[in-house]
């Protein structure tokens, strides 16, 4: 989903002064490049960063058989992403689909009051029975911060909370294992593994009976 990828940038882009924040030099090079450009120039300069097409095509799930003609339907899960944040004491909200920022009003003491209620003004927009939101924050790297914090408790010679702290470190590495395998696996092609698991369930005479039972069973349901 481009426009997550996007959403992302538009928050990175316009906090690169935050305190902890840094910049890569891939996007420390893209702002530099399209600071001046008009604002649909600065699209095509995000589509054709080769690291970040790069970097967003990593997460991609692998499509096998892609139609062009193909359009989403009803079912398929199309979601919009939209990015608030402070910049300049105004609290903003970026849009893809508008054709610039959005003036929320004065950032004041907090920031995230003024994100909020934007927030909730969009969502009641929405019928009662949609749930499909996610409220994502970006933030420092969880690691980065327990380590730092298990430094400050060492100097201190808080060995309970030191150990307190390499416990939940080692859960924060174990996170991103498991999410570096999902990650994996996400976009590993099984099309050979299901070809070859037909190819045996053919060879064994199984295979008919169960095309006939899925078909029955998906008119089963369309009936419902």
């Amino acid at each position: 989903n481009a426009c997550a990828t996007k959403a992302i940038l538009g928050c990175l882009l316009n906090r690169a002064d935050a305190e902890g924040l840094t910049l890569g030099p891939a996007l420390e090079e893209l702002k530099t490049f399209a600071a001046d450009l008009p604002f649909d120039m600065r699209g095509l300069a995000i589509e054709n960063a080769e690291k970040i097409r790069t970097a967003h095509n990593a997460f991609a799930r692998p499509e096998p058989f892609v139609s062009d003609d193909r359009k989403a339907t009803k079912d398929d899960d199309v979601f919009h992403f939209i990015t608030y944040v402070p910049f300049n004491g105004r609290v903003y909200e970026l849009d893809g689909l508008r054709p610039g920022p959005c003036d929320l009003g004065e950032a004041g003491q907090d920031w995230l009051g003024v994100a909020r209620s934007a927030i909730q003004a969009r969502i009641e927009k929405y019928s009662a029975s949609e749930i499909k939101f996610n409220l994502m924050a970006i933030i420092r790297d969880k690691r980065a911060v327990l380590q730092e914090k298990r430094a400050l408790l060492e100097a201190a010679g808080d060995a309970g909370s030191v150990a307190e702290c390499d416990a939940d470190l080692a859960r924060e590495v174990a996170k991103r294992e498991m999410w570096s395998a999902e990650n994996v696996r996400r976009h590993h092609n099984y099309v050979p593994l299901v070809v070859d698991l037909f190819k045996v369930l053919a060879e064994k005479g199984k295979l008919q009976d169960m095309v006939t039972g899925a078909r029955e069973k998906a008119a089963a349901a369309k009936a419902k």
